[in-house]
């Protein structure tokens, strides 16, 4: 496999691998020797056209302490500003010796067309392309509820997952569902229907609109961002009433097992989709 671009890249046997190989190596970062010279000599490219923290932290920090070298690219305050195509930036960098293009990008399939094409002829890694996919984020994701809830085991089998809110507009979301289903675990998405996408009944997941009845079933709960940049219409009443029916609250957390864990992509909305109290606890 040469690209990462979504989930569906992955068998079975490939995702347990990168989970396998991760927890290998966070026993190296929490080790004295930090640091691996398995990227030695390689340059990788983080080519972020959208705003980032964690994601674009995470992949620089990954490809240092695998001694690779590394370009960090913004779209803001370079020529893309000016003009400046996906080709046109690609040929740039691969005349600069990329030998893997990590990629954020606000159109879906943005990844897959820079991999598809002769452009770079590294490998490219999909860090988010528009509503599409996240695939990056779903392996961290499957990795802390293995990590937490697994028991030693190498998959999620028999686990319950609930991934609660933005699913219309969540990349993560979508690439979650589908590798926690391909690793064995139940999914239920929970959202008002104005934020479930077409097509949504078609996805190995239960679709429910009641949090309070599902919360108790869950071992884990995935609270998704409300993406308001992406919404150019109303989708529910009001954050109060959006927070009043699928926020997460004191009062329910308290319907968790009290083996359950709580995640969030980030970054979150404090009030609307998670209360302060709720994030801190």
């Amino acid at each position: 496999m040469k690209h990462l671009l979504s989930i569906n890249d992955l068998s079975y046997e490939d995702a347990v691998s990168i989970l396998d190989t991760a927890q290998e190596l966070a026993r190296v970062s929490d080790g004295p020797m930090k640091k691996l010279p398995t990227l030695r000599g390689r340059t990788i490219v983080n080519l972020f056209y959208e705003d980032s923290t964690r994601t674009r932290i995470s992949f620089e920090a990954a490809a240092k302490r695998l001694s690779a070298d590394v370009i960090n690219f913004s779209a803001k305050g370079s020529s893309v500003s000016k003009g400046e195509s996906l080709k046109d930036t690609a040929l740039t960098l691969q005349a600069m010796g990329a030998d893997a293009v990590v990629i954020r990008h606000s159109a879906s399939g943005a990844a897959k067309r820079l991999a598809d094409s002769e452009w770079t002829a590294g490998a490219v890694v999909n860090a988010g392309d528009g509503t599409h996919e996240h695939p990056s984020q779903a392996l961290l994701d499957s990795f802390t509820i293995r990590k937490h809830l697994a028991h030693g085991g190498r998959d999620l089998a028999g686990l319950k997952v609930a991934i609660v809110g933005d699913v219309l507009h969540s990349r993560v979301a979508r690439s979650n569902v589908l590798l926690l289903d391909k690793l064995g675990a139940k999914v239920y998405l929970v959202a008002p229907p104005t934020l479930l996408p077409v097509g949504v009944e078609s996805w190995p997941a239960t679709i429910s609109y009641d949090l309070d009845s599902v919360l108790p079933e869950v071992d884990a709960v995935m609270m998704l961002r409300i993406q308001m940049e992406r919404m150019m219409d109303s989708f529910f009443p009001s954050a109060r009433e959006y927070s009043r029916y699928f926020g997460l609250n004191q009062t329910r957390l308290a319907k968790l097992k009290p083996t359950a864990i709580v995640m969030h992509p980030g970054p979150m909305n404090r009030g609307l989709e998670i209360t302060a109290e709720s994030a801190d606890s």
